[in-house]
């Protein structure tokens, strides 16, 4: 019996105060879809970044100058580095090729760009891509770059540093030539050198104050969803305030008063909670697998079972989050 009332009373109090009612659950909707969404922002880039940073390569571009011996040299060098796992020669023509098939949508800038406009280049592939910074470093030091000035890891270079350390820490590297009388020459051929993790890094820090304003976003919406929740409450009790009286007068546990408004927050919630994964679905199918599906191809696809998840995890705060303050917000008014 007390169960059927408590029911009953819920969907009368939704229906009474409908237009507040449709605002909270209009309100909560857009806050957890914000949440949902940067949620998921967030752990995609958690994927994103081990796929990318376990793929990530040290690019050694070469001067236009280098011959046939030079080159050879520096190719034995890096495979024989103990850092190293694999190297890969990008040819003049390879690079014009692969360049045009990365911007085939912008032919005005193909046609910009001429076969001999691209160096060719080695690929290096290091056993642990948290080390292609030293790498760089040491490759630079090794082919008498300037590294005077700031490293990639944000300290001062020091000219006199040895240029023959191994970037792994190890011994037997070959990023230097060595005389008969033990001196050290500059390799020959390198015109740069590139650390890709570093241009990742400056990609994911751009993502990443993206995912930073959907949250402060979804946070402030949240905020609002909580003052729209405990006014509902209130005016709903205030509309119900004779019975309350009457019910406290004849003894009914303050649960049993606050259990219908705490579950009409809840159900809208739930309600809310239920429209924002419809809306994640929307841009799972129309977004990312629609309009935007060319981004798949840099970044790591989004996984239904990623957009699932969501479901629970919205509907649990948005249903517990509105217990609370419709809780807080009745014992505050019942005390009155």
């Amino acid at each position: 019996m007390r169960a059927k009332y408590v029911l009953t009373e819920v969907f009368v109090g939704l229906w009474r105060n409908v237009t507040m009612t449709i605002a909270m659950i209009i309100t909560m909707a857009v806050s957890l879809t914000m949440l949902g969404a940067s949620l998921m922002l967030y752990l995609q880039v958690g994927d994103m970044k081990d796929w990318y940073y376990d793929k990530v390569q040290v690019s050694v571009f070469l001067t236009s100058d280098i011959s046939d011996l030079q080159r050879a040299d520096l190719k034995t060098r890096l495979e024989t580095d103990p850092a190293v796992q694999k190297v890969f020669w990008e040819s003049k023509e390879q690079a014009y090729e692969r360049f045009k098939q990365q911007f085939r949508d912008l032919p005005d800038l193909v046609k910009s760009i001429g076969p001999d406009s691209l160096p060719e280049s080695f690929r290096v592939t290091l056993k642990d891509p948290n080390q292609s910074g030293a790498f760089k470093t040491a490759l630079e030091k090794a082919a008498g770059l300037d590294t005077s000035a700031t490293t990639d890891d944000g300290a001062t270079a020091s000219p006199s540093a040895d240029p023959s350390a191994s970037p792994s820490g190890g011994t037997g590297t070959t990023t230097t030539a060595t005389t008969a009388a033990g001196d050290t020459k500059p390799i020959a051929g390198i015109k740069q050198v590139v650390d890709q993790k570093k241009l990742l890094e400056k990609i994911f820090s751009i993502i990443g104050s993206v995912q930073s304003m959907a949250l402060i976003v979804s946070v402030a919406m949240g905020i609002a969803a909580l003052l729209l929740v405990a006014n509902t409450i209130q005016v709903a009790a205030y509309s119900k305030r004779r019975e309350v009286a009457v019910m406290k007068l004849v003894g009914a546990s303050n649960w049993f008063i606050q259990a219908p408004f705490v579950l009409e927050a809840v159900f809208a919630a739930l309600l809310g909670s239920v429209l924002a994964f419809l809306a994640l679905v929307a841009g799972k199918v129309f977004l990312m697998d629609g309009s935007l599906s060319d981004l798949n191809q840099i970044l790591t696809p989004l996984s239904w079972g990623r957009v699932m998840l969501m479901l629970p995890i919205i509907a649990l705060i948005g249903g517990l989050i509105s217990s609370v303050t419709g809780w807080v917000t009745l014992r505050a008014y019942i005390k009155k």
